[in-house]
């Protein structure tokens, strides 16, 4: 039987060689993008049934139907069928604040639910609910009066004879569809939600479809 060749110390600098110029490839395709010479930062009130992008293949309303800035590119999610604050950046690393839930920037959103929320309801939001990807982390939750908004197009769908609340509900968490699910979990069906803050950043009269640009700093 042939014998087999043992690997070189030529053979193994050269392959250890081809591997570290892989790996620089990855680790210069993966490095982040400079920062911009004009860092921007703009605050939407996003209306309902508007996507949280700026291009859709189906026809529907996106953010391009409202801001007119290139080069823009939003900081977190918001579900379609929610308003409220959305955050856009030209900033790489600022848009990884914002949006990456390992920094746990408090987000405040009002929500209307259906039915009257019990104390143990109430408790039972604050301490943290279980969802089928784990439980939540504790939120800030409080019963508030009915807040002057805009009406909704269309209008929000009640159910006669059943009564309607509406919560402040703050949460540290980027889930999908989290807050809907907290409060679906704990036997009050979410009717609208309104996203009214992202960390410093508030609404502050901004009407629906209406955006303002702030100090893009964090």
């Amino acid at each position: 039987m042939p014998r087999s060749r043992r690997p070189t110390v030529g053979a193994a600098f050269a392959k250890a060689r081809a591997a570290s110029k892989g790996q620089a490839k990855v680790q210069s395709r993966r490095q982040a993008k400079p920062a911009p010479l004009e860092p921007k930062l703009i605050l939407l009130n996003k209306p309902f049934d508007v996507l949280t992008q700026f291009t859709d293949g189906q026809g529907r309303q996106t953010l391009k139907d409202f801001v007119s800035v290139t080069g823009v590119y939003p900081a977190g999610r918001l579900d379609r069928d929610s308003e409220g604050l959305v955050l856009l950046t030209n900033d790489g690393l600022l848009q990884a604040r914002i949006a990456d839930p390992a920094h746990k920037l408090a987000k405040t959103y009002w929500v209307q639910v259906e039915g009257e929320p019990s104390d143990v309801q109430l408790r039972q939001l604050r301490k943290g609910v279980e969802l089928k990807d784990g439980w939540t982390l504790p939120a800030v939750v409080e019963c508030m009066p009915e807040p002057e908004l805009w009406p909704r197009n269309p209008p929000v769908r009640f159910r006669k004879n059943v009564p309607t609340s509406w919560l402040s509900l703050t949460i540290r968490e980027g889930r999908n569809r989290q807050v809907r699910r907290m409060t679906a979990a704990v036997n009050l069906p979410t009717l609208r939600l309104v996203r009214v803050r992202v960390g410093p950043w508030q609404l502050d009269g901004l009407a629906p479809g209406q955006w303002r640009e702030v100090p893009a700093q964090l």
